[in-house]
């Protein structure tokens, strides 16, 4: 327990070096370096509905991206695991002539 007075000095100093050093990076013009990019893509608003698929007596889940207006299908399979069945952009798909 015995930190002289000297000691306790240095910790005062130290504590102010460090302070005027976060003082300092806040305020300076060039500060926002460590600032992530901002993304162009909207976060996603997810719907997921469950059905059964043409193909046979599997059900598929179709995940509805309403942000982003896409759209994802998938599976579950034999091994265990989700198998991707398709993919769709629905702006395309608007913007595309309606099928006969």
């Amino acid at each position: 327990m015995g930190r002289g007075v000297s000691g306790s000095r240095r910790l005062v100093v130290l504590n102010v070096a460090l302070l005027a050093l976060l003082a300092g990076l806040t305020v300076w013009p060039g500060g926002e370096a460590g600032a992530q990019p901002v993304s162009q893509r909207p976060r996603g608003e997810y719907t997921m509905v469950s059905a059964k698929t043409v193909m046979g007596s599997n059900h598929a889940v179709y995940i509805i991206d309403a942000s982003n207006r896409e759209m994802v299908a998938v599976r579950w399979d034999a091994r265990r695991t989700l198998a991707g069945i398709g993919y769709r952009n629905l702006d395309a798909d608007i913007g595309a002539p309606a099928a006969r």
